[in-house]
Protein backbone atom coordinates (compact mmCIF):
# COMPACT_ATOMS: atom_id res chain seq x y z
CA UNK A 1 0.00 0.00 0.00
CA UNK A 2 2.69 2.54 0.68
CA UNK A 3 4.52 1.52 -2.58
CA UNK A 4 1.39 2.53 -4.66
CA UNK A 5 1.07 5.89 -2.56
CA UNK A 6 4.93 6.41 -3.16
CA UNK A 7 4.20 5.72 -6.75
CA UNK A 8 1.10 7.87 -7.41
CA UNK A 9 2.93 10.66 -5.53
CA UNK A 10 5.80 10.09 -7.70
CA UNK A 11 3.83 10.27 -10.67
CA UNK A 12 1.90 13.59 -9.73
CA UNK A 13 4.81 15.54 -8.55
CA UNK A 14 6.52 14.43 -12.23
CA UNK A 15 3.39 15.74 -14.28
CA UNK A 16 3.51 18.72 -12.24
CA UNK A 17 6.78 19.89 -12.63
CA UNK A 18 6.27 18.95 -16.57
CA UNK A 19 3.32 21.16 -16.51
CA UNK A 20 5.50 24.16 -14.99
CA UNK A 21 8.40 23.38 -17.24
CA UNK A 22 6.25 23.07 -20.35
CA UNK A 23 4.69 26.48 -19.11
CA UNK A 24 8.03 28.13 -18.09
CA UNK A 25 8.95 27.59 -22.20
CA UNK A 26 5.76 29.04 -23.50
CA UNK A 27 5.77 32.40 -21.26
CA UNK A 28 9.84 32.93 -22.08
CA UNK A 29 10.12 36.03 -24.22
CA UNK A 30 11.85 35.73 -27.58
CA UNK A 31 14.78 38.69 -27.90
CA UNK A 32 15.72 38.74 -31.30
CA UNK A 33 18.19 41.04 -33.02
CA UNK A 34 16.56 42.10 -36.29
CA UNK A 35 18.68 43.76 -39.13
CA UNK A 36 17.76 45.58 -42.41
CA UNK A 37 19.87 45.51 -45.12
CA UNK A 38 20.63 47.23 -48.77
CA UNK A 39 23.92 45.85 -49.09
CA UNK A 40 24.48 47.61 -53.26
CA UNK A 41 24.12 45.41 -56.13
CA UNK A 42 27.04 44.09 -57.77
CA UNK A 43 28.42 46.64 -60.56
CA UNK A 44 31.49 47.51 -62.29
CA UNK A 45 30.17 51.27 -62.25
CA UNK A 46 30.81 51.42 -57.89
CA UNK A 47 34.86 51.48 -58.92
CA UNK A 48 36.34 51.11 -55.36
CA UNK A 49 33.22 50.69 -53.49
CA UNK A 50 32.35 47.71 -55.91
CA UNK A 51 31.02 44.67 -54.02
CA UNK A 52 34.44 43.29 -54.52
CA UNK A 53 36.00 45.21 -51.70
CA UNK A 54 32.80 45.41 -49.45
CA UNK A 55 32.10 41.67 -49.38
CA UNK A 56 33.94 40.65 -46.38
CA UNK A 57 32.96 44.14 -44.64
CA UNK A 58 29.61 43.40 -45.14
CA UNK A 59 30.12 39.58 -43.73
CA UNK A 60 32.14 41.13 -40.92
CA UNK A 61 29.60 43.51 -39.89
CA UNK A 62 26.79 40.53 -39.40
CA UNK A 63 28.57 38.98 -37.92
CA UNK A 64 30.12 41.06 -35.41
CA UNK A 65 26.59 42.80 -34.74
CA UNK A 66 25.54 39.25 -33.96
CA UNK A 67 22.04 39.58 -35.55
CA UNK A 68 20.13 36.99 -35.43
CA UNK A 69 17.76 37.71 -38.56
CA UNK A 70 18.10 40.26 -41.39
CA UNK A 71 16.76 41.22 -44.72
CA UNK A 72 18.68 42.09 -47.27
CA UNK A 73 18.04 44.18 -50.78
CA UNK A 74 20.09 44.22 -53.99
CA UNK A 75 21.44 40.80 -53.70
CA UNK A 76 22.37 38.86 -56.91
CA UNK A 77 23.48 35.88 -57.19
CA UNK A 78 27.12 35.96 -56.77
CA UNK A 79 26.68 38.10 -53.69
CA UNK A 80 24.63 35.52 -51.95
CA UNK A 81 27.00 32.77 -52.68
CA UNK A 82 29.61 35.27 -51.29
CA UNK A 83 27.68 35.88 -48.08
CA UNK A 84 26.71 32.44 -47.90
CA UNK A 85 30.44 31.57 -48.17
CA UNK A 86 31.58 33.88 -45.19
CA UNK A 87 28.70 33.19 -42.78
CA UNK A 88 28.27 29.14 -42.88
CA UNK A 89 26.07 30.13 -39.31
CA UNK A 90 23.26 31.11 -41.01
CA UNK A 91 20.88 29.84 -43.46
CA UNK A 92 18.53 32.13 -45.92
CA UNK A 93 15.81 31.94 -47.70
CA UNK A 94 15.15 33.64 -50.96
CA UNK A 95 15.39 33.95 -55.02
CA UNK A 96 15.99 35.87 -58.00
CA UNK A 97 13.04 38.27 -58.98
CA UNK A 98 13.80 38.14 -62.54
CA UNK A 99 12.73 34.08 -62.90
CA UNK A 100 12.04 32.59 -59.37
CA UNK A 101 15.55 30.85 -59.60
CA UNK A 102 18.39 32.80 -59.52
CA UNK A 103 18.07 35.45 -61.97
CA UNK A 104 18.06 39.35 -61.04
CA UNK A 105 18.06 40.88 -57.73
CA UNK A 106 17.25 38.59 -54.14
CA UNK A 107 15.33 40.07 -51.50
CA UNK A 108 16.95 37.11 -48.96
CA UNK A 109 16.80 36.95 -45.47
CA UNK A 110 19.66 35.27 -43.05
CA UNK A 111 18.84 33.54 -40.03
CA UNK A 112 20.47 31.69 -37.23
CA UNK A 113 19.77 27.79 -38.49
CA UNK A 114 20.68 27.06 -35.13
CA UNK A 115 18.03 29.11 -33.59
CA UNK A 116 15.54 29.20 -36.08
CA UNK A 117 13.44 26.44 -37.40
CA UNK A 118 11.28 27.82 -41.04
CA UNK A 119 8.19 26.18 -40.86
CA UNK A 120 6.94 27.72 -44.75
CA UNK A 121 8.22 30.70 -46.86
CA UNK A 122 7.83 32.01 -50.09
CA UNK A 123 8.08 34.65 -52.46
CA UNK A 124 5.58 36.66 -54.40
CA UNK A 125 5.80 39.27 -56.61
CA UNK A 126 4.39 43.05 -55.79
CA UNK A 127 1.62 42.96 -58.55
CA UNK A 128 -1.80 42.24 -59.52
CA UNK A 129 -0.42 38.61 -60.05
CA UNK A 130 1.37 37.93 -57.09
CA UNK A 131 2.29 34.39 -58.39
CA UNK A 132 3.10 35.33 -61.25
CA UNK A 133 7.07 35.32 -61.94
CA UNK A 134 9.20 38.00 -62.91
CA UNK A 135 5.39 40.23 -63.62
CA UNK A 136 6.02 44.02 -62.93
CA UNK A 137 2.65 45.93 -60.68
CA UNK A 138 0.83 48.22 -61.72
CA UNK A 139 3.28 51.83 -62.68
CA UNK A 140 6.13 49.75 -61.47
CA UNK A 141 9.68 50.83 -63.04
CA UNK A 142 10.94 47.04 -62.75
CA UNK A 143 10.00 43.68 -61.11
CA UNK A 144 9.58 43.56 -57.59
CA UNK A 145 8.92 40.45 -54.58
CA UNK A 146 8.70 40.18 -50.78
CA UNK A 147 10.11 36.67 -49.58
CA UNK A 148 8.93 35.81 -46.33
CA UNK A 149 9.47 32.93 -43.70
CA UNK A 150 7.05 31.51 -41.12
CA UNK A 151 9.49 31.15 -38.51
CA UNK A 152 9.62 29.12 -35.12
CA UNK A 153 11.68 30.35 -31.98
CA UNK A 154 13.41 27.28 -31.15
CA UNK A 155 14.37 28.28 -27.76
CA UNK A 156 10.45 28.52 -26.85
CA UNK A 157 8.25 27.17 -29.83
CA UNK A 158 7.12 30.62 -30.54
CA UNK A 159 5.87 31.37 -34.11
CA UNK A 160 6.32 34.67 -36.41
CA UNK A 161 6.55 35.71 -39.18
CA UNK A 162 9.67 37.55 -41.28
CA UNK A 163 9.06 39.58 -44.40
CA UNK A 164 11.65 41.09 -46.78
CA UNK A 165 10.91 43.51 -49.74
CA UNK A 166 12.02 46.27 -52.07
CA UNK A 167 9.90 48.68 -53.25
CA UNK A 168 9.64 50.40 -56.77
CA UNK A 169 11.40 53.57 -57.06
CA UNK A 170 9.33 55.43 -59.90
CA UNK A 171 5.73 53.64 -58.97
CA UNK A 172 3.57 55.29 -56.38
CA UNK A 173 0.71 53.33 -56.84
CA UNK A 174 3.07 50.45 -56.92
CA UNK A 175 4.42 51.10 -53.64
CA UNK A 176 0.70 52.17 -52.22
CA UNK A 177 -0.80 48.55 -54.01
CA UNK A 178 3.15 46.64 -52.45
CA UNK A 179 1.94 47.84 -49.16
CA UNK A 180 -1.75 46.33 -48.94
CA UNK A 181 -0.99 43.89 -50.62
CA UNK A 182 1.98 42.52 -47.86
CA UNK A 183 -0.69 43.53 -45.00
CA UNK A 184 -2.70 40.92 -46.55
CA UNK A 185 -0.08 38.00 -46.92
CA UNK A 186 0.77 38.57 -43.14
CA UNK A 187 -2.98 38.34 -42.03
CA UNK A 188 -3.70 35.25 -44.17
CA UNK A 189 -0.08 33.24 -43.07
CA UNK A 190 0.27 34.80 -39.17
CA UNK A 191 -2.72 36.35 -38.62
CA UNK A 192 -2.24 38.08 -35.26
CA UNK A 193 1.05 36.52 -34.47
CA UNK A 194 4.12 38.56 -34.73
CA UNK A 195 5.64 40.05 -37.68
CA UNK A 196 8.07 41.72 -38.76
CA UNK A 197 8.49 43.76 -42.30
CA UNK A 198 12.05 44.84 -43.48
CA UNK A 199 12.77 46.77 -47.03
CA UNK A 200 14.39 49.34 -48.78
CA UNK A 201 11.25 51.49 -49.53
CA UNK A 202 12.50 54.02 -51.24
CA UNK A 203 10.54 57.09 -49.78
CA UNK A 204 10.71 58.61 -46.22
CA UNK A 205 8.18 58.34 -43.43
CA UNK A 206 6.01 61.25 -44.88
CA UNK A 207 5.04 58.96 -48.42
CA UNK A 208 1.72 57.45 -49.14
CA UNK A 209 3.19 54.23 -49.01
CA UNK A 210 4.49 54.16 -45.58
CA UNK A 211 1.21 56.02 -44.48
CA UNK A 212 -0.36 52.73 -45.99
CA UNK A 213 2.15 50.62 -43.91
CA UNK A 214 1.22 52.80 -40.58
CA UNK A 215 -2.88 53.73 -40.86
CA UNK A 216 -4.32 50.73 -42.27
CA UNK A 217 -6.76 49.05 -39.34
CA UNK A 218 -4.33 46.47 -39.65
CA UNK A 219 -1.29 48.81 -38.44
CA UNK A 220 2.40 48.20 -39.06
CA UNK A 221 4.77 50.36 -36.46
CA UNK A 222 7.58 52.06 -37.12
CA UNK A 223 10.46 50.05 -34.96
CA UNK A 224 12.92 52.87 -35.04
CA UNK A 225 10.32 55.59 -33.85
CA UNK A 226 9.05 52.84 -31.23
CA UNK A 227 12.40 51.96 -29.85
CA UNK A 228 13.07 53.30 -26.18
CA UNK A 229 16.75 54.59 -27.23
CA UNK A 230 18.39 55.05 -30.26
CA UNK A 231 21.92 54.71 -31.60
CA UNK A 232 24.27 56.80 -34.51
CA UNK A 233 22.14 58.64 -37.28
CA UNK A 234 18.65 59.37 -38.15
CA UNK A 235 18.87 58.27 -42.11
CA UNK A 236 20.24 55.57 -43.97
CA UNK A 237 20.61 56.31 -47.60
CA UNK A 238 23.68 58.34 -48.75
CA UNK A 239 24.72 57.38 -51.89
CA UNK A 240 28.46 56.38 -51.12
CA UNK A 241 28.94 59.53 -48.97
CA UNK A 242 27.97 61.92 -52.28
CA UNK A 243 24.48 63.07 -50.47
CA UNK A 244 26.01 65.62 -47.64
CA UNK A 245 24.40 63.71 -44.11
CA UNK A 246 21.88 67.02 -43.54
CA UNK A 247 19.93 66.07 -46.55
CA UNK A 248 20.11 62.28 -46.33
CA UNK A 249 16.85 60.74 -45.56
CA UNK A 250 15.65 57.46 -43.99
CA UNK A 251 14.07 55.24 -46.99
CA UNK A 252 14.83 51.81 -44.83
CA UNK A 253 12.25 50.77 -42.33
CA UNK A 254 11.62 48.43 -40.10
CA UNK A 255 7.67 47.67 -39.42
CA UNK A 256 6.14 45.51 -36.56
CA UNK A 257 3.12 44.46 -35.33
CA UNK A 258 2.14 45.96 -32.19
CA UNK A 259 2.43 43.02 -30.17
CA UNK A 260 6.17 43.67 -30.92
CA UNK A 261 8.90 45.89 -28.33
CA UNK A 262 11.67 47.55 -29.16
CA UNK A 263 13.96 48.51 -26.77
CA UNK A 264 16.66 49.71 -29.16
CA UNK A 265 17.41 51.30 -32.48
CA UNK A 266 21.34 51.55 -34.43
CA UNK A 267 22.06 52.84 -37.48
CA UNK A 268 25.67 53.07 -37.69
CA UNK A 269 27.54 56.18 -39.09
CA UNK A 270 28.88 55.34 -42.78
CA UNK A 271 32.13 56.06 -43.62
CA UNK A 272 33.97 58.76 -45.32
CA UNK A 273 36.08 57.57 -47.69
CA UNK A 274 35.96 54.80 -50.72
CA UNK A 275 37.29 51.39 -50.35
CA UNK A 276 35.49 52.02 -46.50
CA UNK A 277 32.02 51.91 -47.30
CA UNK A 278 29.63 49.23 -45.73
CA UNK A 279 27.20 50.35 -49.20
CA UNK A 280 25.62 53.17 -50.45
CA UNK A 281 23.11 52.76 -48.17
CA UNK A 282 23.43 52.20 -43.53
CA UNK A 283 21.78 49.28 -42.10
CA UNK A 284 19.40 49.36 -39.65
CA UNK A 285 19.78 47.31 -36.44
CA UNK A 286 17.22 46.84 -33.82
CA UNK A 287 16.41 44.95 -30.79
CA UNK A 288 12.65 43.50 -30.64
CA UNK A 289 11.13 41.20 -27.99
CA UNK A 290 7.40 39.43 -28.06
Amino acid sequence: MKKHILKSLTLAIAITLAGTSCSSVKEQTSEIKWATFNIRLDTPYDSLNNWEYRKDSVASFIRNQDLDIVGMQEVLHNQLVDLKTRLPEYAEIGVGREDGKTKGEYAPIFFKKDRFEVLDNNTFWLSQYPDSIGFIGWDGACTRIATWAKMKDKQNGKIFMAINTHFDHVGTEARRKGALLIIEKIKEIVGDQPAVLTGDFNVNDSSEAYNTLTTNSFVLKDAHKEALTKEGVDYTFHNFGRIEPSSCEKIDFIFITPNIKVSNSYIPEEARQKGKFLSDHNPEVVQISF
